[in-house]
């Protein structure tokens, strides 16, 4: 799976990609600060109409800066607008990577 190697390399430590891989961020060994990141972008993906001002504070709280906030929002807001042109435009998958599930 390509992006699963994408992410084992990106991640740098093939334990918490393997963690992330297998059971998702609620499970991998992250900080409260990071899975509450990780809960931000999954909102962000899942329904960004429900998006308010308390997401930010939030991580603010949790210690993340006005620019972490920032660039985690334009990855997250970039990676969401690709995927829907690829649905929109019908692309198929790279033949090494299997569908979602469910």
């Amino acid at each position: 799976m390509a992006h699963a190697a994408d992410l084992r390399d990106g991640v740098g430590e093939r334990v918490l990609a393997e963690a992330l891989l297998t059971g998702g961020w609620q499970n991998a060994p992250l900080s409260d600060a990071e899975k509450g990141l990780c809960q931000y972008a999954e909102k962000l993906t899942r329904t960004p109409q429900s998006m308010v001002q308390e997401d930010v504070l939030a991580l603010r709280e949790q210690g993340w800066s006005d620019l972490e906030i920032h660039d985690a929002c334009q990855v997250g807001a970039y990676f969401n607008y690709v995927n829907r042109l690829a649905d929109g435009l019908g692309v198929d998958l790279e033949p090494e990577m299997p569908p979602a599930p469910g």
